[in-house]
């Protein structure tokens, strides 16, 4: 099982090199067994958030243990994720050095790491928490599946982007599994753009991880529309819809 996550992987993605355009080449990206999976079962989750930290900090395992539960028959050799909630994570987001200030939950070596600070815990709705939580979720599902360790050994090049085009097709399938998560927990909303970026740290501003705001919208209401991972094969789509 794939141990490397997007977590691992964020403050390098610059130096990610790989063809601008569909994969080919790399069957654990464009042809997954992921992707073979139907829609995945309703789950009835009675998580609810309170404001204190305690509270959260149930809310967040509650969560979590939902996700697992929704997942598990999707995954083979399937490895519950667990939640490690922090006042100030130590070493910075995991163990890569970057500081947040704020409240953050991503994927980090099978776990997902949470720093709980009093924006979340204050926030009398959910719903901004619970996509970067879907999100965070969305780094384990391509850890196990040996997506996130077939992105990272990409070929290196010269390309003219960078490998910039290929890194957001890595976070654009991670918004579109967030957005299976949330249709699986029976989750709504009017308008899911605010949602998307409301409780992203402002210190991942500097780094151009996901393209353009139309198209993180267009893959997470994909992945809700369908409700199985089928939908987000990032890795075949035309470079317009990963820019």
């Amino acid at each position: 099982m794939a141990t490397t996550t997007g977590a691992f992987i964020l403050l390098f993605a610059g130096t990610v090199t790989a063809s601008a355009s569909p994969i080919v080449g790399a069957p654990e990206l464009t042809h997954n067994p992921l992707y073979k999976q139907g829609r995945l079962p309703m789950i009835a989750c009675k998580a609810a958030k309170g404001t204190t930290k305690a509270s959260t900090t149930r809310y967040l395992n509650k969560v979590v243990g939902c996700l697992n539960s929704a997942w598990r028959e999707t995954i083979e050799d399937f490895v519950p994720a667990y939640v490690g909630v922090h006042a100030k994570v130590e070493g910075g987001v995991c163990l890569t050095g970057l500081q947040v200030s704020g409240s953050f939950a991503i994927s980090c070596h099978g776990s997902i790491q949470v720093q709980l600070g009093s924006d979340w815990i204050k926030a009398k709705s959910d719903q901004a928490v619970l996509v970067e939580v879907t999100r965070a979720y969305a780094g384990v599902v391509q850890a196990q599946t040996g997506i996130s360790e077939a992105w990272w050994a990409l070929p290196a090049g010269d390309e003219e982007d960078g490998g910039e085009e290929q890194t957001h097709r890595f976070y654009l399938q991670a918004d579109c599994l967030g957005g299976v998560s949330m249709k699986v927990l029976g989750r709504s909303a009017k308008d899911w753009k605010p949602l998307l970026t409301a409780e992203t740290p402002k210190e991942y501003g500097r780094f151009n991880w996901d393209g353009k705001p139309a198209n993180r919208l267009h893959w997470f209401e994909q992945g809700y529309r369908s409700q199985g991972p089928g939908a987000c094969n990032t890795w075949k789509a035309p470079s317009s819809k990963v820019a």
